[in-house]
């Protein structure tokens, strides 16, 4: 049966709806009763198999049984019962109906909603309109009960690498045979035409710790039986929360094989020592009134207006409640049964603080409990505003509030490459003065230090992380222009060598700052996507890596490659307290007005344990060369002219005055 689409704020009222108060609108929803059991949805065992649907201001429920995943029509439906304590409904049969389908469709203000598979789908059909039931064990791969992801001891060591499915896979110079899939990080020994590594073998060949993997649950944008079209999305359009993309998998048709190859991808990860990150969007749904939360309980996971409408924090028409025990719950379990079910090692969450702190922390903490070592981490602001209260947001303002939660830092990025709404903007790295400050607030990573001062932050006016911990810094993600594009459009006019040693700085500022770094897959061989800003639904000739420019830029590769080993070989870079940092990072005094874009500290007293006495790091982000004081020594050089040498055997220097090259850093070590 099909409902004409209407404003669930009409629904609930029945007609008339006096404006109120946002808060008022949304208090009924407080009130409706709750329940977090581990059989929602679907549980199959010896006595069979059973429903549970959480929908307490529905007037009737049915579950309909399909014997395949698109088409025909149901082979039985069966009546659901209400328990009123809870807000459940339940049926069960007496068989194992492994193999089929079924939909949930609810009698709401007296009319039969859009049949749904529920809100904890975990295996669907084609387009996941559909849920399918399956055997759970019969998806994992060999060796997959003894499967684990790398161990962590402090968020600091981790070094994030984002990347999409397609994108690492598509191009024809990847080698790679399953292009675009799951699969296609499971293949060893794949090169391009001229023998450079890549897939997986790439990514260990780089020194990674963690790939964070764009959006792989099912999302609505991609028709998965028409794979033929190709058509491309990041996946920030939720649909089925707990289910894998068809898209991904070698037949969508089959609700095993998406499952089963996800894992595949896992292992395969774990076994090649990477952790994997999932990116989540608990913070919208791709649809309205025709999500699965509102045909299943509606108006109740999402934010309202004054008017009823949806409130809109997300700028993609909705945003939800997490503020809301049964959302909140949601939230919390999905990511548990991720960490669970297919081994996941960290979250990143889009948007995130349209999610309040309390759900933040409940999410870390139980994710803990499930594993010691998942990270979780996420943007610390909003699209729009929110009724949410500023205070309660998962704001970046507010990690402090939050404990094993970490956000990234728009300070480091915004003042290294330039403000991302400007892309003729420049930055610190390439040459525009004043930005020296903003940089320092990202090199100690937003914690207090007696040497930064905040008031002449661009981005932030007060150190708001009690740890590194809490921060990730980065210079592009796969949002706005990627690094590549930015420097061309922001040094328009100066040689190609000029924006390599650019790219080279920022990252070098980045993997060197205290925090976790995070990187845009394909920055190493300085991938662009031809002045594309908001590539989310382009094609594949936008978005692919081209490996060719491994061997055009191998020089850029190795430097990076370089940046991961010094960071991963040496604890100095990776404290995991703030009073570490303000005792053992030294700034050197330099007038930033007298000479702009130079920046000079040191790390000392074995930072952190390392086996260097003290570090010597300086940034020239001039398009001249500028010259530094570096105290008498035996120092080893280790980064110097866009060189770099993890062991310090690019030479050694006594100290004295010693030039930077333009867009350039220079690292030196003593033992």
């Amino acid at each position: 049966m099909k409902i004409k689409t209407m404003a669930i704020a009409t629904i609930l009222a029945a007609g008339t709806l006096a404006a109120t108060a946002q808060s008022n609108f949304d208090a009924k929803f407080k009130e409706y009763p709750t329940y977090s059991g581990e059989d929602l949805e679907l549980t199959v065992d010896s006595k069979g198999t059973h429903w549970r649907l959480w929908s307490p201001k529905a007037q009737d429920a049915i579950v309909n049984i399909y014997n395949q995943g698109k088409g025909g029509n149901p082979v039985k439906t069966i009546p659901m019962s209400f328990h009123k304590d809870n807000g459940t409904w339940t049926a069960s049969v007496p068989e194992q109906l492994y193999g089929k389908f079924y939909t949930f469709q609810i009698k709401f203000d007296g009319k039969w909603l859009n049949e749904t598979p529920g809100v904890w789908a975990k295996a669907v059909g084609v387009n996941g309109k559909r849920a399918a039931i399956i055997d759970f064990a019969k998806t994992n791969p060999e060796g997959w009960e003894n499967d684990k992801g790398p161990k962590v001891d402090n968020f600091t060591d981790v070094i994030v690498y984002e990347m999409h499915h397609r994108d690492m896979s598509m191009h024809p110079s990847s080698g790679i045979t399953n292009k675009g899939k799951f699969l296609a990080l499971t293949e060893d020994g794949t090169t391009t035409p001229s023998g450079e590594k890549t897939g997986i073998d790439h990514l260990k060949e780089l020194g990674i710790t963690h790939v964070h993997i764009l959006p792989s649950y099912d999302y609505n944008s991609v028709d998965e039986a028409n794979l033929q079209k190709n058509v491309y999305n990041w996946g920030y359009d939720p649909q089925n929360y707990n289910a894998p993309e068809g898209s991904y998998s070698t037949n969508p048709e089959s609700p095993e094989v998406r499952v089963k190859e996800m894992k595949e991808m896992v292992k395969a990860l774990h076994d090649a020592g990477i952790g994997v990150i999932m990116d989540v969007v608990y913070n919208h749904t791709a649809e309205n009134d025709g999500s699965n939360f509102s045909l299943t309980a509606p108006g109740y996971y999402y934010r309202h207006r004054e008017d009823g409408s949806y409130s809109d924090a997300s700028g993609c028409g909705n945003e939800t409640a997490s503020d809301l025990q049964q959302m909140q719950d949601y939230i919390v379990n999905s990511v548990k049964y991720w960490a669970d079910e297919y081994h996941i090692d960290g979250f990143r969450f889009d948007l995130m603080a349209i999610h309040d702190t309390e759900t933040m922390n409940r999410v870390a903490k139980e994710l803990k409990e499930i594993n010691p070592s998942i990270f979780v981490y996420g943007e610390g602001w909003t699209a729009g505003d929110s009724p949410l209260a500023p205070e309660r947001r998962a704001l970046k303002e507010n990690v402090s509030k939050m404990e094993n939660v970490a956000v990234f830092s728009d300070d480091i990025r915004d003042a290294v490459k330039g403000h991302y709404t400007d892309s003729s903007d420049r930055g610190f790295a390439t040459g525009k003065p004043g930005l020296e400050e903003t940089v320092k607030i990202g090199i100690v990573a937003a914690t207090a230090h007696p040497q930064v001062d905040y008031s002449k932050g661009n981005n932030s006016k007060f150190a708001y992380a009690d740890s590194p911990e809490m921060i990730v810094n980065y210079i592009s993600c796969h949002d706005d222009l990627s690094l590549t594009d930015k420097l061309k459009e922001s040094m328009k006019g100066e040689p190609e060598e000029n924006q390599l040693a650019a790219a080279k700085l920022a990252q070098t500022i980045i993997f060197t700052s205290q925090g976790t770094p995070f990187m845009f897959a394909g920055e190493e061989v300085f991938r662009n996507k031809k002045g594309v800003h908001n590539s989310y639904n382009r094609p594949d000739s936008i978005n692919a890596i081209d490996w060719g420019n491994k061997t055009k830029y191998h020089d850029q590769f190795e430097y990076y490659k370089g940046l991961t080993a010094l960071r991963k070989a040496h604890p100095a870079f990776r404290m995991t307290s703030a009073e570490d940092i303000a005792k053992n990072l030294v700034f050197d005094k330099i007038d930033s007005s007298k000479t702009p874009n130079l920046i000079s500290y040191s790390l000392k007293n074995h930072a952190n344990g390392d086996s260097w006495k003290e570090i010597k790091v300086v940034f020239n982000g001039a398009s001249e060369p500028q010259t530094v004081k570096i105290a008498k020594g035996n120092w080893k050089i280790v980064a110097l002219d866009g060189k770099i040498d993890p062991e310090g055997n690019l030479g050694q220097t006594k100290g004295g005055m010693m030039t930077l090259s333009p867009y350039s850093a220079l690292i030196l070590a003593q033992e």
